[in-house]
């Protein structure tokens, strides 16, 4: 797999984030109001997360009547922005009710970058997942100004190495393998998935067949039951969600 080092220095703010305009889900004619569901007994919608089909993590009631799909990437601003603003709300007031199921996708717009953030993310099991994308959000500024800020001479260093190299150094430069050691991923743990050629061919078809078949050309783009939403960030999404019944 030849990774796309032309992303590496992109201007983030702009790549590609938030860019995607065909959208069909807008607030019309509310529909009827959903009713609650709740969970199994000694269980919690927030901590019921499995793993999907298409490479996501979807968290919430698996018989959820809202299904919310989104098409993220981990260095894309606008979708940072939606995970500090919205993630919390959209847990605490739709998830956790059983309304709404809310599945993950990591889709790499910023090549290699996302690439990596995204085998880091997806290094430790289903219920480590979310917090771990909350609090990369949470730290995006972080480590996107390391990567916005790495030198000439480890830019140079990227183009003679291997793909799986190139991750591991790209990690390393946004501080990516301390913050998941922090968060319960060893070290060891956390370079060998960066080095997981079969991880990162499936994590990058995934993304690719979004595109070629789901029309996905932009972060972040939402799902609601199938369709796309006229929606980039919590304030958008929100009103959404309730005329679908939430």
């Amino acid at each position: 797999m030849k990774l796309p080092i032309a992303c590496l220095i992109l201007p983030l703010a702009l790549a590609a984030c938030g860019d995607d305009s065909s959208s069909n889900v807008s607030a019309g004619s509310p529909a009827k109001p959903v009713a609650a569901v709740a969970a199994p007994a000694g269980q919690n919608w927030e901590e019921t997360v499995a793993v999907t089909p298409e490479g996501g993590h979807v968290m919430g009631n698996p018989n959820a009547p809202i299904k919310l799909i989104e098409y993220g990437s981990r260095s894309c601003p606008t979708c940072g922005q939606f995970g500090r603003e919205g993630m919390r709300p959209l847990i605490d007031g739709y998830v956790k009710t059983g309304k709404v199921s809310y599945e993950f996708r990591d889709f790499f717009v910023h090549g290699a970058p996302d690439l990596a953030l995204g085998l880091l993310g997806n290094c430790s099991g289903p219920q480590t997942f979310f917090p771990i994308l909350e609090q990369m959000y949470q730290n995006q500024q972080s480590y996107l100004d390391k990567l916005q800020s790495m030198s000439s001479a480890v830019q140079a260093q990227l183009q003679s190495q291997t793909p799986s190299q190139q991750l591991t150094t790209l990690a390393e430069q946004m501080g990516m393998i301390d913050f998941v050691k922090q968060r319960g991923i060893s070290e060891p743990q956390a370079r060998a998935c960066l080095a997981d050629k079969a991880k990162t061919d499936a994590l990058a078809k995934f993304s690719d067949t979004a595109t070629q078949e789901g029309g996905v050309t932009g972060t972040p783009t939402f799902l609601i039951n199938g369709t796309k939403a006229d929606a980039v960030g919590w304030s958008s999404l929100e009103p959404l969600l309730k005329a679908a019944g939430g």
